[in-house]
């Protein structure tokens, strides 16, 4: 099994429109950083699985390869945007899984197109796509929102984004599971100086850093990436020199993990 990170910025990427911090600077300089959303690709047997599907290149991303399947964390914009493009292709379906959510995204479920939408995943019932076995995990999020741990009868990784801490049925899940490699929601700094007053709020949709390294500890995985990465917490990170403990470090876009 192989893992790729398809993207690894937040909804705004990195570099974010409009804006001048040295992260974003750093990023305009750069030909590959952040500058698509949270997303990943599974290939194990000749087959590729998408985990979201925010690029918007992805209809030329699946001419390369043709998707087995597409699972989706949840419907906000920029974790399925790249669907409604892909919809209007041809050939065989593409089946996509992901959590029951009656309002989806824009007409993606009445409009599918090529997309096979399968009905609603249940929670902790294990989905199987060829040797992979799935296992939907319910996330804190604003809409309803899947992680998945995914298992290929030997590595474990559990992909959770986007959350900000874990349901307790989740984490009693993956503790028993006992995850090798985790891929974690770290979209804030944990703290920073922001004119927004709600900036510096206690977060409410995703993890800050010090709530992801704490999952991570307590999950105990021997390897970890923190993944829908905004631009504040790049610049937090060029501004502190933060080193991150053993094991674990930033994704970044095109970032591949052999199992």
């Amino acid at each position: 099994m192989k893992l790729r990170f398809a993207g690894t910025g937040d909804s705004a990427q990195v570099p974010c429109f409009g804006c001048d911090c040295p992260a974003c600077q750093r990023a305009r300089l750069l030909s590959n950083h952040r500058r698509e959303p949270c997303a990943g690709e599974i290939e194990l047997d000749g087959e590729l699985i998408l985990i979201d599907a925010g690029r918007m290149d992805l209809a030329a991303r699946c001419e390369r390869q043709r998707p087995a399947a597409i699972l989706l964390t949840h419907y906000h914009a920029d974790h399925v945007q790249g669907l409604l493009h892909l919809r209007w292709g041809r050939g065989e379906s593409i089946p996509v899984h992901g959590p029951k959510d009656p309002q989806g995204c824009a007409d993606l479920h009445r409009n599918p197109g090529i997309l096979d939408f399968q009905p609603g995943l249940k929670p902790f019932r294990p989905l199987v796509l060829g040797r992979l076995e799935v296992t939907p995990l319910p996330l804190n999020h604003s809409k309803p929102t899947l992680g998945y741990a995914i298992e290929d009868g030997v590595n474990r990784v559990a992909w959770l984004c986007d959350t900000v801490g874990l349901p307790g049925a989740t984490e009693r899940f993956l503790t028993q599971w006992q995850p090798h490699g985790v891929v974690i929601d770290a979209t804030h700094p944990d703290a920073y100086d922001s004119p927004n007053p709600e900036s510096r709020a206690a977060p409410r949709n995703h993890n800050n850093v010090a709530m992801a390294l704490e999952i991570i500890e307590r999950l105990g995985p021997s390897r970890a990436w923190l993944t829908h990465i905004s631009h504040e917490l790049d610049a937090d990170f060029m501004a502190t020199s933060r080193i991150l403990p053993a094991g674990v470090e930033m994704a970044c876009d095109n970032l591949e993990i052999p199992f």
